[in-house]
């Protein structure tokens, strides 16, 4: 199998699960937050929503140079309009997971800010991390609502919520 069609692979699966916890944040906990240093729902939701088009800009760039470009979140005030971000950020990531790019994946891409370089590294990588991303923050977003007493979907089994534990 192709790491095109693996990373496609994965990419479905993991969104099943993902829209099912972005389905349960409710609009009116968008403000909150577990610490004064965490990021609120709204925020860890969203970027959650936008990963997806990281595979996008792994493919069709080179780099990510945050000098050049400041992070600017989109602004989603209802849950409907986090799903709506989140399946056209499905819809961005997936195009470029085509077999023409197969190619490509062992040219390296650069994150950096500035002359100041974070990483280097394939983007076979930065899709992999992408993708690992989704997950590592879709756990975060379990333990945010958990906390907020919302019952959490099951990720690679049933949740708790969804047994009689």
């Amino acid at each position: 199998m192709s790491r095109i069609k693996m990373y496609l692979k994965e990419l479905e699966q993991e969104a099943l699960t993902t829209r099912k916890m972005l389905q349960r944040v409710p609009t009116d906990k968008f403000a909150w937050q577990p610490h004064e240093k965490s990021m609120t729902v709204k925020r860890l939701a969203t970027h959650i929503a936008e990963l997806p088009t990281w595979i996008t800009m792994a493919i069709k760039t080179d780099e990510l140079d945050f000098a050049d470009n400041p992070y600017q979140p989109v602004d989603v005030n209802t849950t409907e309009e986090l799903l709506a971000y989140f399946e056209s950020s499905l819809a961005d990531g997936r195009s470029e997971l085509k077999e023409e790019n197969e190619s490509l994946l062992d040219k390296d891409w650069t994150l950096r800010n500035g002359q100041q370089i974070y990483s280097v590294e394939p983007k076979a990588d930065v899709i992999r991390m992408s993708i690992n991303q989704i997950i590592h923050h879709r756990a975060q977003l379990g333990v945010f609502l958990r906390l907020l007493n919302i019952p959490i979907p099951g990720s690679f089994g049933p949740s708790a919520d969804e047994m009689d534990f």
